[in-house]
């Protein structure tokens, strides 16, 4: 395919990996960062959004004049937004108060319709994720033709992030004694991991979620405020025999290295990014020096800018 021939959506994938150089770890281990930001709207939801509409086009569930429904906390969102306009699906979207205003907007400006529900009080709990999820199952059936893409139970998008796990191998130049990363769906967790893991079966696998509400790790449901993720109860996709440990970290450790990246690294990235960097130097004190751990720069801070 020649470039004049290539759309928005063939720009998704193949970012880059970059080595952290000011914010490392004591025993000298390398800390590897995959900048998702390069994707078109700044955020590795590309990738599962793009694979989760090709996979209904293939087998049928979403037909030529159909419409895409979802609820997100707007990366994936954007993400569809993306998707759909390229595609010309119409797409409706449950999300709500509780995430960056930048995020709504830019779902707006792509042309999908949005249902935004109240929080209590800008934060992320486990009644908003159940409540955004009942109002999409509602917003499908009583719409002919639509497609749920229903991203805390679909299954097509690990592909997108088992090829993502294939890049990172081939960037790395040697083996990843860790892989970092937050959970939301789990999806990108446990698919990049799963793909890691048939490289390399001694990688260790952290999971990142909220300290406000940490669940995963047998605790009590919370409010927080990382975007993106701890949706407060056990998502269907989580795989508790992937993950090696569970590293809580909380808002505000994870707003004060958002910070930090942007000020000695230059990487101007979003709070579940911070949580995972936090996660990533607290792994490396528990490996041996000179070990190369890879984490996810999931987004771009610019759909933040409104939180800072």
């Amino acid at each position: 395919m020649s470039d004049l021939q290539r759309n928005i959506l063939h720009s998704i994938g193949n970012t880059s990996l970059l080595a952290l150089r000011n914010i490392v770890p004591a025993n000298g281990s390398r800390i590897l960062l995959k900048l998702e930001s390069e994707n078109p709207t700044g955020s590795m939801k590309d990738r599962m959004a793009l694979a989760m509409i090709e996979a209904a086009e293939a087998d049928g569930r979403l037909a030529a004049n159909g419409c895409v429904v979802e609820y997100t906390g707007g990366s994936t969102g954007v993400s569809l937004s993306l998707v759909c306009a390229v595609k010309g699906y119409p797409l409706h979207i449950v999300t709500s108060d509780a995430f960056a205003r930048e995020k709504l907007d830019h779902m707006k400006i792509l042309g999908a319709r949005l249902q935004i529900l109240a929080s209590e009080s800008g934060r992320m709990t486990e009644k908003l994720t159940r409540d955004m999820i009942e109002a999409a199952r509602i917003i499908a059936q009583a719409t002919p033709g639509s497609f749920w893409t229903d991203q805390m139970n679909n299954r097509d998008q690990l592909t997108a992030y088992h090829a993502m796990a294939e890049e990172i191998c081939a960037q790395a130049n040697g083996p990843i004694d860790g892989f970092v990363q937050s959970v939301g769906t789990a999806a990108s967790l446990r698919g990049i991991g799963e793909a890691l893991r048939r490289h390399n079966d001694q990688t260790r696998i952290i999971a990142v979620e909220p300290a406000e509400s940490p669940v995963l790790s047998g605790g009590k449901t919370g409010a927080h405020k990382i975007d993106g993720i701890g949706a407060g109860y056990i998502v269907p996709l989580w795989q508790s025999d992937l993950a090696d440990g569970i590293e809580q970290v909380s808002t505000a450790e994870a707003a004060d290295m958002t910070l930090r990246l942007a000020r000695e690294e230059g990487l101007f990235a979003g709070t579940s990014t911070g949580a995972n960097v936090v996660a990533a130097l607290r792994l490396a004190e528990n490996l041996s020096p000179g070990a190369t751990i890879v984490t996810i720069m999931c987004d771009t801070g610019m759909k933040y800018l409104s939180k800072h």
